[in-house]
């Protein structure tokens, strides 16, 4: 057994123990460089949404970031837009987290396999032990275990504004490498379209300690441009709630 699994089979023993657990906690990392290992803790989180008597995505959406049913009119909006339509027979997550967004696809569609990408240890072993999908290790770069053209719907969800630049443009290229001609692409960053004069002041004042690179900006057309040089249209684009302002949802879909 490779050092990772065992440390995910590890973690999942514990799991059920945890969720048992009651206890408040300030749940909000500012240490929050390089991912969301510690700026989302999972025993912290488990304890928290139990005491809130929430479910941890509910609990995250409501609680923790003040946008209550944010996943689940983004993915709603998705399901409208046609994303799931075709029932994806294979789905890949990047840093699902919590699994929020996971538990809510998953809702809409029933994918024989469903990937995951995600730093954080104790998340994919939560995420395994509670929804049966496959945990890939993750170096926080890239899709190598996934081969090309292999799935059929790639999201992340609240990724592309935590990260740097370079690791968001790495991940642009793995995502369009993974998916297979007529299959779909869906993540979020924040674009122009979510830095008006108001939403800078509010990140400006509101953000709070410990932001540094997050949120990330990323420009549209950068996004658009890339993808179409890489055979994937963009198909529809619309803001979702972020923290004081919005982030922009772009679903590209890759040509036959």
């Amino acid at each position: 057994m490779r050092p990772r699994d065992r440390g995910i089979s590890a973690v999942k023993t514990g799991v059920k123990r945890l969720l048992g657990r009651t206890g408040f906690d300030i749940v909000r990392s500012t240490n929050n460089r390089q991912g969301v290992d510690d700026f989302l803790p999972f025993e912290a989180t488990m304890r928290a949404a139990r005491v809130a008597g929430l479910s941890v995505g509910d609990h995250i959406d409501q609680v923790m970031n003040g946008t209550p049913g944010a996943t689940r009119s983004t993915v709603d909006r998705l399901g409208e837009l046609g994303v799931f339509a075709a029932g994806p027979r294979t789905v890949l997550e990047i840093g699902p987290g919590s699994g929020r967004y996971l538990e809510r696809t998953l809702k809409e569609c029933s994918p024989e396999r469903y990937e995951i990408y995600e730093t954080a240890a104790p998340w994919a072993a939560y995420l395994v032990e509670t929804f049966g999908v496959v945990a890939r290790p993750a170096d926080g770069a890239g899709l190598a275990p996934t081969p090309d053209a292999s799935v059929d719907l790639v999201q992340a969800h609240k990724v592309f504004n935590t990260v740097t630049f370079l690791v968001a443009a790495r991940y642009f290229f793995e995502m369009a490498r993974v998916v297979r001609p007529g299959g779909r692409i869906v993540f979020d960053v924040m674009t122009e379209n979510c830095l008006d004069p108001a939403a800078m002041r509010a990140w400006a004042t509101r953000g709070g300690p410990g932001h540094d690179s997050y949120p990330a900006a990323m420009p549209r057309r950068a996004c658009v441009d890339l993808f179409a040089s890489l055979g994937c249209t963009l198909e529809a684009g619309f803001l979702a709630p972020l923290g004081v302002a919005s982030t922009e949802v772009l679903v590209f879909r890759k040509e036959t």
